[in-house]
C-alpha cells in the first residue's frame, strides 16, 4: 500500500506540472500559482471535512504552514533558477536535492531500508537525473554531450529550491496521522498567503485574474497537486521516509511521458534509459 500510494503522489505531481507548465503558456504565472493554490485549499477542505474521523493539534497545524511556507518559497527560488538558466540544466540539480533532503533526513532518523531498496532508492535517484535530462549534438557533430552546464549565478537558487521541497517532503511528516489531511489545509493557506504577499511587494494589479481558457487548466492543476499531496502524506505515515520521498519524486516520468503523448514532444535516449532504470527502481523498492 505504502508503494502504491507514493507511486500515486508521483503520478499527480507529475500530472499537475504539466497542466502548470501549459498553463503559463496561457496565462501569467503569478495567477496561475494563487489561483491553483486556492484550488487546492477548497479540495483538501472538502476533504477534510468529508473525513470527521480526524484529531488534529495546533502542532499539527503548525507543522502543515510550515511545510507550506518552505514549499512555497522552494517554488519562489526555482522560478528564480529558471530565469537564470534554462529548465534542462536546472531541473536535474532541483530534482536531485529534493530527494537528497528526506534521503538522508531519513537515514540520519535510523531508518535503515533492506538491501534492494536502497539500491532501488539509488537507481531512482539515477533515474531522475536521466529522465530530466537533455541532449545535444557536441560542436562539432562527433558525439553527444549533457547540454550546457549550470551558470554560477543560478546553483545557489537551484539548490535551495531543492532543500526547499525536500523540506516540504520532511516538515509534512512530522504531523500527526491522526489529524488527517488537515495539515495541508494549513500548508497551502500558508503558501497561498505567501504568494498573495509577494504578489503586493511586487505591486500587482489584485485580485489576480487569469484568462478564462486557462481557468479549467488552472483549477485542474491544483486540484491534481493536492489530491497528489494527500496520497504522499497517507504513504509517508505509512512507510519509510527515505523510501516514500523518493518514489514521489519519480513525478518527472510522468511530466515527461504527458509531454510525449499529448504534445507529441520527442523524448530522447537518454530520457528513455531514465524511464527503464526507474521502472528498475520501482520494481526494487516494492521488493525491499
Amino acid at each position: 500500500m505504502t508503494v502504491a500510494l507514493a507511486l500515486a503522489a508521483a503520478f499527480g505531481y507529475g500530472v499537475a506540472d504539466f497542466l502548470g507548465g501549459f498553463a503559463t503558456k496561457r496565462a501569467p504565472t503569478l495567477p496561475v500559482v494563487v489561483l491553483s493554490q486556492i484550488t487546492g485549499i477548497v479540495v483538501v477542505v472538502l476533504i477534510a471535512v468529508a473525513l470527521p474521523s480526524a484529531h488534529p493539534r495546533s502542532a499539527d497545524f503548525a507543522w502543515g504552514a510550515a511545510a507550506g511556507l518552505v514549499g512555497g518559497g522552494g517554488l519562489a527560488l526555482f522560478y528564480r533558477a529558471l530565469g537564470r538558466s534554462k529548465m534542462t540544466v536546472i531541473a536535474p540539480v532541483t530534482a536531485l536535492t529534493t530527494t537528497a533532503v528526506p534521503v538522508i533526513f531519513g537515514l540520519a532518523a535510523g531508518e535503515r531500508p533492506g538491501t534492494r531498496a536502497m539500491t532501488g532508492i539509488t537507481l531512482a535517484v539515477l533515474a531522475i537525473l536521466l529522465v530530466s535530462a537533455t541532449v545535444a549534438p557536441s560542436s562539432d557533430g562527433s558525439a553527444w554531450r549533457l547540454r550546457g552546464a549550470i551558470p554560477t549565478s543560478a546553483i545557489g537558487a537551484a539548490l535551495a529550491s531543492g532543500v526547499c521541497f525536500g523540506g516540504f517532503y520532511v516538515i509534512i511528516r512530522l504531523t500527526s496521522p491522526a489529524a488527517g489531511v488537515w495539515p495541508l489545509a494549513a500548508s497551502r493557506s500558508a503558501s497561498a498567503c505567501l504568494y498573495l504577499v509577494g504578489a503586493i511587494v511586487a505591486r500587482q494589479p489584485l485580485p489576480l485574474r487569469a484568462p478564462r481558457a486557462a481557468l479549467p487548466t488552472i483549477i485542474g492543476a491544483g486540484a491534481v497537486d493536492m489530491t497528489a499531496n494527500i496520497f504522499y502524506l497517507l504513504a509517508t505515515h505509512r512507510g519509510l521516509l527515505t523510501v516514500v520521498a523518493t518514489l514521489s519524486s519519480l513525478y518527472p516520468a510522468t511530466t515527461l511521458i504527458l509531454a510525449r503523448v499529448v504534445l507529441r514532444e520527442r523524448v530522447n535516449a537518454v530520457q528513455s534509459l531514465g524511464l527503464l532504470v526507474a521502472v528498475a527502481a520501482v520494481v526494487l523498492i516494492s521488493a525491499g
